[in-house]
């Protein structure tokens, strides 16, 4: 082993400390929120875009009714949800991750939290919500889709409303899982049935809601996660 690698190696245990810190201080604040809403999307979505503000919109009704909104922090998607739910006078959270590039803490979180690692920013995401809704994005999106679909598919957390916002974006994908994937028996076909699909905002809020509603208010604390 060379010196540089040795060097890295010896920083590990106080590594985890950090994270240790990191976890801390997000959980004691991400605990106080109540029943809340994640919504994710990419950050580099321009204000004039529809999805821009169907994000905004579905924060604001989410908001209205009493559920926090929690949201990756940054610009794009995320400043629209935090926008729409500080409108409304709710709980906008912010969890966001530091990037070299692209990614910037938005104006509209009330409760902003930063995080330096990506696997404890998206613990606090799934801990400490009900549901999710995904908005059209990139690899981020696409990876907070299928970790949060596969915690659901494995029984990890609750059966939560997953809801993809957007038909024309995420049919593709759709086709894909049911003609590849589900074709080859690397899934069944109830977990293609483990997320909804709708164009219009108040179809996801009154998913979300629908859910609330059979269920009563949930905890938001799984201790399974970590």
């Amino acid at each position: 082993m060379n010196g540089s690698n040795s060097g890295f190696v010896k920083e590990d245990p106080w590594r985890i400390f950090r994270i240790m810190a990191e976890f801390v201080d997000a959980f004691e604040i991400m605990s106080t929120i109540g029943p809340a809403v994640t919504i994710f999307g990419s950050a580099r979505m321009p204000k004039t875009d529809q999805y821009y503000k169907a994000a905004q919109a579905i924060a604001y009704g989410l908001a209205k009714e009493g559920l926090a909104v929690i949201t990756g922090g940054g610009p794009g998607i995320m400043e629209a949800a935090n926008h729409g739910a500080s409108m409304a006078k709710g709980t906008s959270v912010g969890l966001n991750i530091e990037l070299p590039k692209e990614q910037k803490s938005n104006k509209y979180a009330n409760i902003p939290i930063n995080f330096h690692y990506f696997f404890s920013r998206k613990v606090c995401f799934v801990k400490y919500s009900m549901g999710f809704i995904f908005m059209p994005g990139g690899f981020g999106t696409l990876d907070e889709f299928f970790e949060t679909l596969t915690l659901v598919q494995t029984n990890r957390i609750p059966k939560f409303p997953l809801v993809l916002f957007g038909k024309k974006f995420w049919d593709g994908l759709i086709s894909w899982l049911d003609h590849a994937v589900l074709k080859r028996a690397f899934i069944d076909e109830t977990d293609l049935k483990l997320f909804s699909v709708v164009d219009e905002p108040k179809d996801a809020i009154n998913i979300i809601l629908d859910y609330r509603n059979r269920i009563g208010v949930p905890t938001t604390c799984r201790k399974g996660l970590v």
